[in-house]
């Protein structure tokens, strides 16, 4: 099935998109200006803020840990329920508050290297991680109340919009219903809107004063591959069953929880 993901034109954002019209359970489709995701909101304009207040958006869920959202902070309207649900976007725990980004990812190269041997493996690992690590759990199960309780349209992004944000948005599609081609189209749909930015950033990978292991790091966190995903999902599927009863055994999801989330974002 050829499903075009497109994404939402406004200075300032990027990889931005509404799921609305990817198609779902029983024929239906999602609803439009719904269920939006997107990279960081840092230094919006006010006709991004009023297009994103024209859309109804009521709920900002920022995925970020403190450090980025210290060195990048959203931008934020009168009204808005912003609500932080940080989920760790490293495999094993280690980044504390005070360090800059940029030190971190200097420090993780370091242990990536040792523990997990190419950056690729280190995405996947850490994508299996935030799922089936107890802490991000607890958040993604208060994400999914959000969702499921929300009367307005939300908003969750992540720095880039494509890993946190990615996985995230898997599990609300795999509840209403989304077949795994279609959840795969819009999770691999970050790589065309990130094209330019990531060129950019690639081609200053070549000329940066780091050592080639950052360099290959840095990449792969570039990179939208869609192993990172499928992998994730696979080991879910292998442990539950299906996306599905991990969200019903491990993040408190009742079959009317399903009903609800359909008759309020399916059309």
């Amino acid at each position: 099935m050829h499903v075009h993901v497109r994404k939402m034109q406004a200075k300032k954002l990027f990889n931005t998109r509404d799921l609305g019209g990817l198609p779902a359970a029983d024929g239906k489709k999602i609803k439009h200006g719904k269920l939006l995701r997107s990279g960081k909101l840092s230094k919006l304009p006010k006709k991004t803020v009023d297009k994103l207040k024209k859309l109804g958006v009521t709920t900002v869920v920022d995925l970020r840990i403190f450090t980025e959202i210290e060195e990048h902070p959203d931008t934020l309207w009168e009204g808005v329920n912003y609500v932080h649900l940080p989920l760790l976007c490293t495999a094993t725990p280690g980044i504390t508050r005070e360090k800059s980004m940029k030190h971190t990812m200097v420090v993780e190269s370091k242990r990536i290297k040792s523990e997990f041997g190419t950056g690729e493996n280190y995405m996947e690992q850490m994508y299996r991680s935030i799922l089936l690590s107890e802490e991000p759990q607890q958040h993604l199960k208060t994400f999914l109340r959000l969702v499921i309780d929300n009367d307005g349209a939300i908003l969750w992004h992540c720095s880039s919009g494509k890993d946190r944000a990615g996985i995230v948005a898997m599990l609300i599609e795999s509840l209403l219903g989304v077949s795994e081609e279609v959840v795969l189209a819009d999770y691999t749909a970050s790589s065309r809107f990130l094209r330019g930015k990531f060129f950019r950033n690639k081609l200053g990978l070549v000329i940066a004063p780091c050592s080639i292991r950052l360099k290959k790091l840095l990449k792969a966190f570039m990179d939208v591959k869609p192993q990172f995903l499928t992998t994730a999902m696979n080991a879910v599927k292998e442990q539950y069953g299906s996306i599905e009863n991990y969200c019903k055994q491990v993040l408190g999801v009742t079959d009317q929880d399903i009903e609800t989330l359909k008759q309020k974002y399916l059309e």
